[in-house]
């Protein structure tokens, strides 16, 4: 390779180096810390769309930093986030219409 493919290449590397491995313990922590909650919930007698309400927000908040740190979609383009929301917008937009579907079949059968 000649300087400047080394230099470009140098450059890119660079621009790659977001996070280092400190960053990758604290959000393994705190999703650690956010598993321990949800055992914990499902141990108290509570109400159940009070337990799972608290489940699903601790849910969402996990899996977005899944997505951002572990699948490296922090440091991904702008271009690369708006397709996976929108694809994720899809799916569930079409996940409503179809489930009112398949519950017809709790009503099939012999009457």
């Amino acid at each position: 390779m000649d300087a400047i493919q080394v230099a470009l290449a140098s450059r890119v590397a660079a621009q790659h180096r977001h996070h280092g491995k400190g960053q990758f313990f604290w959000v393994w922590a705190a999703l650690l810390l956010m598993t321990a909650i949800e055992v914990y919930l499902a141990y108290q007698n509570m109400q159940p769309i009070r337990m799972l309400s608290i489940l699903m927000g601790l849910s969402l908040i996990k899996a977005g930093l899944i997505i951002a740190y572990f699948m490296h979609m922090k440091f991904e383009v702008s271009r690369m986030k708006w397709l996976t929301m929108s694809s994720l917008v899809a799916c569930l937009a079409l996940m409503c219409i179809f489930f009112p579907d398949a519950f017809r079949i709790l009503t099939l059968g012999t009457k």
